[in-house]
């Protein structure tokens, strides 16, 4: 990626850590249906075996620095903001 690609790319920030990949996906969907882009991060290896120790199972929901308070109000209300 050129710098001046890294440019248009907003900044990405974590809204919501999730205890694994099911429950990030719900996330995700929720904000996907309020417009709201986001990507998904982990730092685990993808496993047939889903296990949680010391946040190895954790993935990180992450969104536009400028969605941020927006997705972060809609995850705590449910959607229902």
């Amino acid at each position: 990626m050129s710098k001046s690609d890294k440019k248009k790319s907003p900044e990405m920030v974590v809204v919501y850590r999730a205890a694994g990949e099911t429950e990030a996906h719900i996330i995700q969907g929720m904000l996907e249906c309020h417009d709201i882009p986001s990507l998904l991060r982990s730092d685990a290896a993808p496993s047939v075996h889903v296990f949680l120790v010391d946040g190895m199972g954790e993935v990180r929901v992450m969104v536009p620095a400028a969605a941020a308070e927006r997705a972060t109000e809609l995850i705590a209300g449910g959607g229902n903001v």
